[in-house]
């Protein structure tokens, strides 16, 4: 569909998510990209959101006091528990990883923290935690690397996208 007014979702090929495109072509994994204003928080976007189907998620960025990072990647609309996610992670206390920890992980600016950018960390050592309730969704959206996009994939597919990056994501409640 194409654009009609500004905050109007756009279906686009982006340049800038080739590789990631190019990536989700070899495994088979079907793919829309939606393109819209750029969102920074789970609250942004309410004018076009009910536009994109499937589930709509964040991203949580975190390390803990030993310095490992953790991806936790669940509902947009579901609040995170912070305490059961790092009992069942195994993790020490966390907080959230600082925009220079970030680019230097993902590759990405805040704000486009995505389960996709994973492609980016090299010497994998981000540990992947999914929600149990987004997993049981059919279809799930991430931004492709960049915040003024979204693209919906199914569910089961972001599982077999880490398995194909060698991750071995944590399934569990994060709420």
């Amino acid at each position: 569909m194409a654009a009609t007014g500004e905050n109007t979702p756009r279906r686009v090929a982006m340049s800038v998510s080739d590789s990631l495109f190019a990536c989700l072509d070899r495994l088979g994994i079907a793919h829309e990209t939606v393109e819209h204003p750029p969102v920074f928080t789970v609250a942004d976007g309410g004018d076009w959101k009910h536009e994109i189907a499937g589930l709509h998620c964040k991203n949580l960025f975190m390390k803990d006091a030993r310095g490992r990072i953790f991806l936790a990647v669940l509902p947009g609309d579901k609040r995170a528990d912070m305490r059961s996610i790092e009992r069942q992670a195994g993790a020490g206390r966390l907080s959230f990883g600082k925009p220079d920890l970030l680019m230097e992980v993902l590759g990405v600016e805040p704000g486009s923290v995505t389960p996709f950018a994973l492609i980016n960390d090299r010497d994998r050592r981000t540990t992947v935690i999914l929600d149990a309730d987004m997993m049981a969704s059919e279809r799930v959206n991430y931004h492709p690397l960049r915040n003024d996009a979204s693209t919906t994939i199914a569910a089961a597919d972001l599982v077999k996208f880490l398995n194909a990056l060698g991750y071995r994501p944590l399934v569990f409640d994060c709420g």
